[in-house]
């Protein structure tokens, strides 16, 4: 028993112990906040992922639009609402 409370009240251990609880519970950078700053960082690794996969999307739409005339007009008819003269355009919005 006095073995037990000598090693208690060592000074080291209750330093070690004091600065341990301090680290994880208190400090800034405590171990709550590194565990949402990980989380974090994979949403926003992901967010990037996707972002230069639309990236090479987007320049293969442009490679297309401006090598093939055709593709292009069906862009402009689609999201331009463009149309030849000689055309009647009729216009269904689906709500």
């Amino acid at each position: 028993m006095k073995k037990a409370l000598r090693i208690l009240t060592n000074k080291y251990l209750l330093t070690g112990v004091a600065f341990l609880a301090w680290m994880i519970y208190f400090d800034q950078n405590d171990w709550y906040s590194q565990r949402q700053r990980n989380k974090d960082l994979a949403t926003t690794r992901a967010n990037i992922a996707f972002l230069n996969g639309e990236i090479a999307r987007m320049q293969q739409e442009h490679t297309a639009l401006t090598s093939d005339p055709q593709k292009l007009e069906k862009f402009a008819r689609e999201h331009f609402r463009m149309k030849r003269d000689n055309e009647d355009l009729y216009i269904i919005d689906k709500k």
